[in-house]
């Protein structure tokens, strides 16, 4: 199992990025959260099977076709509290 918090950089905001992140992570089976910055970035944490985190983070580097990924940050999470599920927070 992986758990990473991942922030994208980019035209991520008021693109529905959530929206399809929480989407891509319930088809994924992956647990975590996704929200949006102050800075304009898009934060998310997953967690999931090895094989599983490693598509997510393949389709964050792209993100929806209405979005426009620049940059990805990639840290481990070890000790970040889980949710079970995937859900959208403020």
């Amino acid at each position: 199992m992986s758990r990473f918090i991942v922030r994208v950089e980019g035209r991520v905001q008021g693109v529905c990025f959530r929206y399809y992140t929480q989407e891509r992570a319930n088809r994924l089976g992956i647990n975590g959260w996704v929200r949006n910055c102050s800075d304009g970035s898009v934060e998310t944490l997953i967690h999931g099977s090895d094989e599983a985190v490693k598509q997510m983070l393949a389709w964050l580097k792209q993100g929806p076709s209405s979005a426009v990924v620049n940059q990805i940050h990639i840290n481990p999470a070890d000790d970040e509290p889980l949710p079970s599920g995937f859900r959208i927070t403020y």
